[in-house]
């Protein structure tokens, strides 16, 4: 699928002023100048290692039909979530800057969601783009992602608690009356050694494609976008997508080689995502209505002690066989585990600690969630060791269901091979429609 640069995508979503437009549609002032801006420290660190696209032709080529994936921005629910997960990930949370006001916080979710509707289709972030602006001007676009199709890119946008209200209990924008009543910041949980400058944040941006260099770019630019009004709190790139979302989807698997995500909520069973992942109609408050909650947890893996545990170990601490990913207790991956199988020996097939077991819906009062995450190499520590790991993310109606999963984890054999580093929660509005903005209806 092509979208040219003539399509109606130019004319702004975002309800921006006329002066707006004609710089460049959508985008306010504030926004060109952190287009130009974003040359500096903030556009170098995020696009460092991106690539060039220098000598690339104006127009993009497209080369495939997975490569030109193209996923609609505006919607009743943000893209993202149960789109068929992609193979790549750049994610990042920004907290807005001092002295910003609400309509500043209101001008930057329009300007982002005018940049993201147009990346999503593989467009620059704005009409004139990488190339077509003067020469004499930094670009409004970074320009890695010419000749790049669209590659199955969404962006998603989230809100943090220190949106609504500071830690200070401080009302910046006038909507702490208006702050889901769910949404607090998570509990401490057994194990969990988080670092401050990797754990939560007023704003998160997910951006999933099958192209890295397409998540990155849309981090990228969506930073340089915020310049002046929000800055960057922390971000992570991920790979080898750890869940999937449609049953074509082969299982995937994490980094200590097993199969994950096998019983997650698929994008076609309405009626679980309407039970376990959308905020519905009742739930408050109402302008949450068609979204969910996002939990991210940057999950350390210590790989070098797990590489050391016997076979027979590692399945019995997961709870499934390492080949096939079916449940101890017999059958194809798919099959329902039983928990009182037992073995030749009379022991239980599935260990009462294991993994499967502890976070199985049966245990755990049907709760379940939709997962999203990525495995996430980060170099090797001061002690030689691999950096790695994997990225959770998952979504649910209320994040009391990842509270209520984690608490019962907290006996998992699997845990003294994980330690849990970073952590946030945020609200994930429903989706835009054309014409205005994502999170409008928090302001309404």
């Amino acid at each position: 699928m092509t979208t040219n640069e003539t399509d109606a995508t130019d004319a702004s979503p975002t309800g921006a002023s006329a002066p707006a437009r004609a710089q460049a549609p959508g985008l306010s002032r504030r926004g060109l100048i952190g287009l130009a801006a974003g040359v500096g420290v903030a556009g170098l660190a995020l696009g460092a290692g991106a690539g060039s696209a220098a000598g690339v032709a104006v127009g993009r080529a497209r080369a495939g039909a997975a490569e030109a994936s193209v996923y609609p921005f505006f919607g009743a629910h943000q893209a993202g979530i149960t789109t068929p997960v992609q193979d790549h990930l750049h994610v990042a949370s920004f907290d807005m800057m001092a002295r910003t006001t609400r309509d500043d916080l209101i001008e930057l979710l329009q300007d982002w969601t005018y940049a993201a509707a147009r990346m999503s289709q593989g467009l620059d972030v704005s009409a004139t783009g990488a190339v077509g602006g003067s020469p004499d001007a930094p670009p409004d676009d970074t320009g890695e992602a010419l000749g790049l199709a669209a590659n199955g890119l969404t962006v998603t946008f989230g809100f943090g608690p220190t949106l609504f209200e500071t830690e200070a209990g401080e009302d910046r924008y006038g909507i702490a009356a208006r702050r889901p009543a769910v949404l607090t910041p998570l509990p401490a949980f057994l194990g969990d050694d988080l670092d401050p400058l990797h754990s939560g944040g007023d704003l998160v941006i997910q951006a999933c494609a099958d192209d890295p260099q397409v998540s990155v770019h849309a981090i990228r630019n969506l930073s340089r976008i915020a310049f002046g009004r929000a800055r960057l709190r922390w971000s992570q790139l991920g790979f080898g997508k750890t869940s999937k979302t449609t049953a074509d989807q082969a299982t995937p698997r994490n980094l200590f080689g097993f199969k994950d995500g096998t019983a997650n909520i698929l994008a076609d069973d309405t009626a679980a995502l309407d039970t376990h992942v959308w905020v519905g109609q009742g739930d408050d408050p109402e302008w949450m209505t068609g979204g969910s909650y996002l939990v991210a947890r940057k999950i350390a893996m210590l790989i070098e002690t797990w590489d050391r545990v016997r076979l027979a170990e590692q399945e019995r601490i997961t709870g499934r066989d390492k080949a096939h990913g079916a449940p101890l207790s017999g059958g194809v991956e798919t099959a329902e585990p039983d928990f009182a199988a037992t073995s030749a020996t009379g022991a239980l097939a599935i260990d009462k600690r294991s993994h499967v077991r502890l976070a199985h819906p049966d245990l755990n009062g049907g709760i379940r969630i939709l997962r999203r995450g990525y495995n996430y190499v980060d170099g090797n520590t001061a002690l030689g060791r691999l950096d790695a790991g994997l990225f959770f993310l998952a979504y649910q109606r209320s994040p009391e269901q990842f509270v209520t999963l984690q608490r019962a984890l907290s006996t998992d054999l699997m845990s003294e091979y994980v330690k849990h580093i970073g952590s946030g929660v945020w609200a994930v509005p429903p989706g835009a429609t054309a014409g205005s903005y994502v999170g409008a209806g928090l302001f309404a």
